[in-house]
């Protein structure tokens, strides 16, 4: 019986872990191909309405092949729309900064998410941090430092394109801490639903503003990124179901080299050793403090179990 259950969990964990890298390279292509995007001059509102556009199709089908209609009823509508609000914050952010830097040096500026989000959760839920996750958030601004080439000339990042990508990390850290309480009372599939709803309604209300008229190609582009970003949303939360944030958060980092094998095939640009360093830094930062993380879940879970 013991081992029939090992080989269940071991074969959910592997499930977990392959969902985990399909939805890396999803994401990988998604900032792809809205790179391409931008470089045809589609502004970031426009990105935001038609990744909800053409991937809340995908994300349909999921809810209903899931769990039906009825997961889309909620009973937290105001902690669904502070959680929406701040992630379109975050989502215009990093699409933004998606415009403004090459692809690689965008994607890896993302994975400072991780920091903000072990500042976050010192400052808004009064967790512990020691002096080793301290010391991994040091690391991982260090990294910052680094692929902004400061002094490099015109070979630096621009200033804007950076802070605009480090606002997206902070964004994307403060929702997953909304999401940490938010899951406990929601269904995954409705948090996911809600959250393309709200940020294709408001990319519409700012497509007069922004929006403009584009070719068949660029539209293609834009319908392919939407669909690819469905199914990285759908990806992404599959793989929850299978195995822990720890286990999948390494796997992550994939999308880093994504990101640098698809500027290059693609856009016909290669990542600076600036950006390689830094990003080899930030990913350590990261991955530590993944690992200090189910290091101590597992130190909370043995206090908590009483002795029988």
């Amino acid at each position: 019986m013991t081992v029939e259950l090992s080989s269940a969990r071991q074969e959910n964990v592997a499930r977990g872990i392959g969902l985990r890298i399909a939805s890396a390279g999803s994401f990988s292509t998604m900032a792809a191909l809205l790179k391409l995007a931008g470089e045809q001059g589609v502004v970031a509102p426009e990105m935001m309405f038609y990744r909800a556009l053409f991937g809340l199709p995908v994300v349909l089908i999921w809810v209903f092949a899931t769990g039906g209609v009825g997961v889309l009823s909620t009973q937290r509508p105001l902690a669904h729309l502070g959680r929406t609000a701040l992630g379109i914050l975050a989502i215009l952010c990093s699409l933004q900064a998606l415009v403004m830097l090459p692809l690689a040096e965008a994607a890896t500026i993302g994975f400072t998410m991780p920091i903000f989000a072990t500042l976050l959760a010192w400052l808004l839920l009064r967790e512990r941090v020691g002096r080793r996750r301290w010391l991994a958030v040091a690391c991982g601004l260090f990294g910052v430092v680094i692929i902004m080439r400061p002094g490099g000339g015109g070979g630096a990042l621009p200033l804007a394109g950076v802070i605009v990508g480090l606002f997206a990390a902070l964004g994307t850290a403060g929702v997953t801490v909304a999401l940490r309480q938010m899951r406990e009372t929601e269904h995954v599939a409705t948090i996911v639903f809600w959250f393309f709803a709200g940020s294709g309604l408001v990319g519409l209300a700012l497509l007069p503003l922004f929006g403009s008229v584009h070719d068949g190609e660029t539209m293609a582009l834009l319908a392919a990124a939407g669909v690819a970003g469905g199914f990285m949303q759908i990806t992404m939360t599959a793989s929850l179901q299978s195995a822990p944030v720890s286990v999948l958060a390494p796997f992550d980092y994939l999308q880093i080299v994504g990101a640098v094998v698809l500027g290059w095939a693609l856009l016909s640009t290669l990542p600076t050793v600036n950006t390689l360093a830094g990003a080899i830094i930030i990913s350590g930062s990261g991955l530590f403090t993944a690992w200090r993380e189910r290091v101590l879940q597992r130190e909370r879970v043995i206090t908590a179990t009483p002795f029988s």
